[in-house]
């Protein structure tokens, strides 16, 4: 039997696809649970604040960059921090989303472990949120930062004082950084086009986005990134090989048109 119908072997990405209507329950769940976990985190702001002062004398204590230095390249013209608060706005979920959908269809093993790491770092980030109230830089005068958001737009918050939609006192894990991460990971070990390191490139942006916005602090991506990294330890990594092909619902699919997604997909 050759390697183009050749069936893969258990454990590999050829297995069924999960129920598309399980799936999308699952995902809407856990979203749900976990909104209305943040929320339970708010109403700490005065702990929040001191958790904030804390972070910043840490931060300096063990000699750690300023996020300063990051705002002011934004601040070197309004189109620079529009465009850095945009993609802050507007990346952090379709990008998830689009992640998980690339991966259900295409490598149903992977997108089940990708989901599982995905809800194991949120699951964790909210009990952090739950335990560790954080103000963000933005908030915090002794920063010396400014909410470029609120500058130059488009922003995603409204006033802390009346914003009952989101829990702005939930700085640490940053969740922007801890999935995008994942994101690059995930496609980085799913696919094998020479090119598939550029994906890295969406978390190291984020990065600089977050913390030029003064929306996070830099330790707040090193906590997501160590709870990444706890949660890829203990979830494995499905195994998959290069020459079997993907099955589908029991049909087999070639191996020349899974090689062809795989370029596809590092572009």
């Amino acid at each position: 039997m050759n390697a183009r119908t050749e069936p893969a072997p258990a454990g590999s990405d050829a297995i069924a696809r999960p129920p598309l209507v399980r799936e999308l329950l699952l995902v809407a769940g856990l979203f749900l649970v976990y909104k209305f976990g943040r929320q339970l985190a708010t109403g700490h702001t005065g702990e929040a604040f001191d958790n904030a002062h804390r972070v910043w004398d840490f931060e300096r204590a063990v000699r750690l960059p300023g996020e300063g230095a990051v705002q002011s390249l934004l601040l070197h013209g309004d189109g620079l921090a529009h465009l850095a608060n945009t993609y802050y706005a507007a990346v952090h979920f379709p990008a998830t989303a689009a992640f998980l959908i690339w991966l259900y269809r295409r490598r149903p093993a992977h997108y089940v472990w990708a989901r599982r790491v995905l809800a194991a770092v949120t699951a964790a980030a909210l009990a952090l949120h739950l335990l560790f109230p954080l103000a963000p830089p933005r908030m915090l005068a002794a920063t010396g930062l400014v909410d470029t958001a609120r500058m130059y737009g488009p922003s995603v918050y409204g006033d802390p004082a009346t914003d009952s939609l989101s829990n702005q006192f939930a700085a640490m894990p940053s969740l922007h950084f801890g999935w995008a991460l994942m994101v690059a990971v995930g496609l980085v070990v799913a696919t094998r086009s020479r090119w598939r390191w550029l994906w890295l490139a969406h978390p190291l942006l984020t990065l600089l986005v977050i913390v030029g916005t003064a929306n996070h602090y830099w330790l707040d991506a090193i906590v997501a990134a160590a709870l990444l990294g706890l949660a890829l330890a203990v979830i494995p990594v499905p195994h998959r090989t290069a020459t079997t092909a993907g099955r589908v619902h029991g049909t087999l699919v070639p191996a020349q048109r899974d090689e062809q997604a795989l370029v596809g997909a590092g572009r």
